[in-house]
């Protein structure tokens, strides 16, 4: 698939992506479903390179959910190990490449050595601007909306804010990272047709890109694919065709 067949004036700004199908993609070579989550950190580093080369502003990874938590100890551990591997082992790349690492999610949860790594390349990242990679883990959709929900029921008790006056910006200022731009397009892989709890308040217009492709296999073509079929899609926000195209 030919990069030269992409409109480089119509790259998605945010491209967020459901990394599915570690598990399936091992259990079909008879591996365990801890080396599909160690394959698919290849396809991290990989998808993470070319969305900095295509020109992708915001990506987001849905790396780990809240429900996640509810899954066997040692695979949790695996993930826990996978994500500090990955940000002690491409931090310095990433810096090199200006690339902004921020997270969403309760945090709060991760185990100390890990969130100590992460909220050091946070830290170190802070000033780059050329792309935005976003790692949402310990997260939930639904959560995040109860969460921004608690802190606006706080502020209205406290006089900060008039209940009256509460908007859609208003209350979307109260999400995790409030400043990045709603996805453009959600790539989920392993041909699963569900959005999983993720984004549910920023994905009202994202387009959506389903592939068969499990997650360790996902490589560059796959994300210039995805791009070229949002490029095809005619994006209305509620207006008529002929109103777009005026």
């Amino acid at each position: 698939m030919s990069e030269a067949r992409i409109d480089p004036r119509k790259i998605p700004r945010h491209v967020a992506i459901i990394m599915d199908g570690n598990g399936r993609w091992a259990e079909a070579r008879g591996l365990s479903r801890l080396e599909g989550h160690r394959q698919g950190l290849e396809s991290v580093r990989s998808v993470v390179r070319a969305a900095h080369e295509l020109g992708v502003q915001v990506l987001t990874l849905y790396a780990f959910s809240l429900e996640n938590w509810n899954r066997p100890k040692a695979e949790v551990a695996e993930l826990m190990r996978l994500l500090a591997f990955y940000i002690e082992a491409e931090l310095e790349e990433v810096i090199r490449n200006g690339i902004r690492i921020r997270a969403i999610g309760r945090l709060d949860r991760l185990p100390p050595s890990v969130r100590e790594k992460l909220e050091g390349a946070i830290a170190r990242t802070r000033e780059n601007s050329e792309m935005q990679l976003v790692f949402a883990v310990s997260y939930g959709g639904r959560t995040e909306i109860v969460d921004a929900a608690r802190r606006i029921a706080r502020d209205a008790e406290q006089g900060k804010l008039d209940p009256e006056q509460l908007d859609e910006k208003t209350f979307g200022a109260y999400l995790y990272e409030p400043e990045l731009s709603d996805p453009d397009l959600l790539i989920r892989t392993s041909g699963e047709y569900r959005v999983s709890n993720f984004l549910l308040w920023q994905m009202a217009y994202t387009e959506f890109h389903i592939t068969e492709t499990r997650w360790p296999d996902f490589r560059k073509q796959d994300l210039v694919q995805a791009i070229r079929d949002y490029q095809g899609r005619e994006r209305r926000y509620g207006l008529t065709s002929a109103q777009v195209r005026s």
